[in-house]
């Protein structure tokens, strides 16, 4: 690299001189198209619940929940990405009511399509972890483990009925071999070629994740590191992303977002596909806290975090801040 010159003819202070200065010279712009609203809706409610670990975000009805997208449309967000919460009662061993047309989540992507047609990209959550008893994501065994081809069967139902509810996107979630494909081809075979696939192409097996089991529902007892990813590694992601692509990934996704910039750096430098990131519930709630504490600058630190990841490679964003964000943008 060439310099030209130094001190004291080089100043690079110059350029941060005042805030019209600073921004005419930003490397790195955050737009309201960038954003994508995480959203869950609860079925069997009619007000929204508060979730504790979550401030300020609820789990929806259905009322709530279209009037979050049209919000959405509004302040304009790109995306909301949907999460069901069924009735415990209707949880079992296979998950049914993730593939049940009238499940919770069908039900919501149909309220929405409705409410905002294709003003927003209405994506779905493709997992079974919110609809089994035992609260993985996928099917288990006679010895109790994750059993990813009998997984993989439950995906393409669950990317079918998904489908034919309206989504725009299926986020294949669930960490399992194989499932961008499986739901690729479970697509093209009711003639869904239209539907996009978002690959978590790189999930890590977070501590991050706490305030989000509450928010789903979750009945999880253990971990998911069989299939999520090991936090120390990195050169497994890219093998990840390769075979997702591979597969027929439209899109790919790091999650977390925060942690793992090293990680969305390396897969937006790989990649000619859009690239995406959630900042999950951990990174969210942390930053409340903090800001409630009055530790932190609340406003500053959110534009801080999602810049971070949008600088690190990241074209779109997952966030729980997309709407109030947005409109400040």
């Amino acid at each position: 690299m060439t310099v030209y010159g130094s001190f004291p003819a080089a100043r690079p202070r110059r350029l941060r001189t005042s805030p019209a200065m600073r921004r005419m010279v930003a490397e790195t712009r955050l737009h309201p198209a960038d954003l994508i609203l995480p959203a869950f809706v609860r079925e069997g409610v009619r007000e929204p619940l508060a979730i504790s670990a979550m401030p300020g975000v609820v789990q929806h009805s259905l009322d709530t929940l279209r009037k979050a997208a049209v919000e959405a449309v509004g302040a304009g967000v790109s995306g909301i990405m949907l999460f069901g919460v069924p009735e415990d009662a209707k949880k079992d061993a296979l998950g049914t009511a993730g593939t049940d047309p009238q499940g919770i989540l069908q039900v919501a992507i149909r309220a929405v399509r409705e409410e905002v047609g294709d003003d927003l990209v209405i994506m779905s959550d493709l997992c079974l972890d919110e609809y089994t008893d035992h609260g993985h994501c996928g099917v288990l065994d006679s010895e109790g483990r994750v059993d990813n081809d009998a997984t993989l069967e439950r995906y393409a139902e669950m990317a079918q009925v998904q489908a034919d509810a309206g989504v725009h996107v299926v986020g294949t979630s669930g960490m399992m071999d194989g499932q961008v494909g499986v739901a690729r081809e479970a697509l093209d075979t009711i003639g869904k070629e239209d539907v996009a696939v978002l690959a978590y192409a790189v999930k890590y097996s977070s501590a991050f994740y706490g305030p989000f089991r509450e928010a789903v529902g979750s009945s999880l007892t253990g971990d998911r590191k069989t299939y999520q990813q090991d936090p120390a590694n990195s050169r497994e992601s890219m093998r990840e992303l390769a075979l997702d692509l591979e597969e027929g990934a439209d899109m790919v996704m790091v999650k977390p977002a925060g942690p793992y910039l090293d990680v969305l750096a390396k897969v937006a430098a790989e990649v000619s596909v859009p690239v995406a990131a959630y900042q999950i519930s951990g990174e969210y709630s942390m930053i409340e806290a903090a800001a409630e504490k009055g530790w932190i600058d609340r406003d500053k630190a959110i534009l801080e975090s999602l810049t971070g990841i949008k600088r690190a490679g990241a074209q779109m964003i997952l966030t729980y801040w997309a709407t109030e964000v947005a409109r400040a943008l």
